[in-house]
């Protein structure tokens, strides 16, 4: 039997994500932080949002920060590679457990295949 540890990071009472280390858990939970506070700061600004939508708009200034960064800091769109390959890092992020269950039992199923060893001629 194998023991798996999985770190939940859990708001209001609802599981929003499960990852397999803290450092990723970690980051994500900073990140909803981050939005928590982008919401407020949205709904003290006198602006007439919506807080569905003032949600929705903090959630994404959360998930794009390094953009949100580099926009204050120089006054210009990041270049197009950045925003990709933050893109594809988000895409590529930890599976909830359901998947991740999946994976391992097709990993399991399936052998891993052999390495081919050099041989030398006599």
């Amino acid at each position: 039997m194998a023991v798996e540890t999985k770190f939940v990071v859990v708001r209001k009472g609802e599981e929003k994500m499960t990852f397999a280390n803290k450092k990723d858990a970690d980051a994500y939970d900073k990140m909803l932080d981050m939005a928590d506070t982008f919401t407020e700061w949205l709904s003290q600004s006198g602006l007439e949002i919506d807080e569905v939508l003032a949600e929705n708009i903090a959630l994404h200034l959360a998930e794009q920060k390094d953009a949100v960064q580099h926009i204050l800091r120089t006054s210009k769109m990041p270049e197009a590679a950045a925003v990709v390959v933050q893109e594809t890092a988000e895409e590529t992020a930890e599976p909830d457990n359901a998947e991740v269950v999946e994976a391992e039992a097709e990993e399991k199923a399936a052998p891993a295949p052999k390495k081919a060893r050099a041989v030398k001629a006599a």
